[in-house]
């Protein structure tokens, strides 16, 4: 069966094509970063007129490049949350709309939900059950999964995520929008070992994190130095540095608990490179496999959507709907599934 998915949670508007027999067969995205950057962050009212304008050309583009078309389509599959609400209600209603023209069914997809099964995009892919560092956006959490809608929570921050706080110190540092992946890239020029940032909740005897504090020691430690380039790069560093630590830790403990011999890592801060090089190396040697999604796919985009939306037709899951009616979830909590 061939699935449309569609994803529209916040800035980015990403539309794919996945079929249950021969996989992924197109996807396209479209970034709001340059249209948000002179506001330095995210605008949710002008993020949703975008994908008004936006989500129509790219499906009718994705159709093209796939060399398929909207009559082959069994089913669509959108986010319906967590996310920016009006954004959210731009793909609710334009799947519900298109489900309903064509008399075919909506799934109702939660947007941490494909980034948790993003990696099955990949090959090779994880095998049921395996634990999951999510760190995507406003989320940092740890999960057990054992299968499609087993989710169990390990642990999750208690006030800011990872992305959250290298966006949030890369604003301290006067880095662009989008902040975080700058900070990553500044990073590689600093020195190892000039700066040290606490490790928040390192040995907090628990898989819960905490990166507030951390913001807030690198807000200190900027505003005794004077800063040069150099400079900037250093302590960007250190952040990233200690980031990546907790992180790394807390994960191994969890594949330490649960006793499971795989490690998912999916999200926008999954890209980070010296998480996937810690990750690595600290795993080396051990029974343990680690599988990250592609770059492509750990920043949010329609594939994973798709995927996900597949993934639950098999299962004839219970959110499967009519066109017609929807509604959105801004807040969801991915045990609720």
């Amino acid at each position: 069966m061939l699935v449309l998915g569609i994803e529209t949670s916040c800035d980015e508007t990403g539309v794919a094509l996945y079929d249950t027999c021969q996989g992924l067969l197109g996807h396209t995205l479209y970034s709001q970063v340059d249209m948000h950057r002179e506001y330095g962050g995210v605008v949710p009212e002008l993020a949703s007129r975008d994908h008004i304008r936006r989500i129509l050309p790219l499906i009718r583009q994705l159709f093209r490049q796939s060399d398929t078309s909207l009559e082959s389509v069994d089913a669509i599959a959108c986010t319906q949350g967590p996310g920016l609400a009006g954004a959210l209600l731009t793909g609710a209603s334009f799947s519900s709309a298109l489900a309903f023209a064509r008399n075919i069914p909506v799934l109702n997809i939660h947007h941490l939900e494909g980034h948790l099964l993003s990696p099955l995009l990949s090959d090779p892919a994880p095998d049921f059950p395996f634990v999951a560092l999510l760190v995507s956006g406003g989320h940092t959490q740890l999960m057990r999964v054992d299968g499609i809608g087993q989710y169990r929570l390990l642990g999750e921050t208690v006030d800011d995520a990872a992305g959250e706080a290298f966006d949030k110190t890369a604003k301290l540092l006067d880095l662009d929008y989008p902040g975080g992946k700058l900070l990553a890239e500044l990073a590689t020029q600093g020195r190892a070992e000039q700066f040290r940032l606490p490790r928040p909740m390192l040995n907090s005897n628990d898989l819960n994190f905490s990166f507030s504090g951390l913001k807030t020691a690198a807000a200190l430690l900027i505003g005794k130095h004077e800063m040069n380039s150099q400079t900037r790069a250093d302590i960007a560093f250190a952040f990233e540095d200690a980031v990546t630590d907790v992180l790394v830790k807390k994960s191994v403990t969890a594949l330490n608990i649960t006793g499971l011999p795989q490690l998912v890592v999916a999200g926008g801060v999954g890209a980070n490179s010296r998480l996937r090089q810690k990750l690595l190396h600290h795993l080396s040697g051990t029974d343990i496999t680690v599988f990250f999604p592609a770059l492509e796919f750990c920043t949010d985009n329609g594939a994973m959507i798709a995927l996900a939306g597949a993934l639950r037709l098999q299962q004839l899951d219970e959110r499967l709907r009519a066109g017609g009616s929807f509604t959105v979830k801004a807040r969801w909590n991915l045990e609720d599934l």
